[in-house]
C-alpha cells in the first residue's frame, strides 16, 4: 500500500511539473532599442590633415588642430598676427 501512495505521489509531481512547463510564459517587457550614435562633423588639423572629430578638435589662430604641439608649431611659422 506504501509503494502504490509513494507511485501516486511521483505521478501527481510530475504532472504539476509538466503543467507549469507547459504553461506560456508572459512575454518579456522588450528593452527599447539602443538610441543611435550622433554623428559628429570631421575636421582636419590645419598642420597635418588628419581628420578627428569635432569635439576633439583644438582651437587656434588659422583653424583647428589635432594637438597643443601641432597649433603651437603651426602659430609661430605664421608669426605674429
Amino acid at each position: 500500500m506504501k509503494y502504490l501512495l509513494l507511485l501516486g505521489l511521483l505521478a501527481l509531481l510530475f504532472f504539476v511539473l509538466g503543467v507549469k512547463r507547459s504553461r506560456p510564459r508572459p512575454p518579456e517587457a522588450r528593452k527599447p532599442a539602443a538610441e543611435p550614435a550622433r554623428t559628429q562633423a570631421m575636421l582636419s588639423c590645419a598642420e597635418c590633415g588628419m581628420h578627428l572629430p569635432a569635439d576633439e578638435a583644438l582651437p587656434g589662430k588659422g583653424g583647428v588642430f589635432c594637438s597643443a604641439a601641432h597649433r603651437t608649431r603651426f602659430e609661430a611659422r605664421q608669426g605674429p598676427a
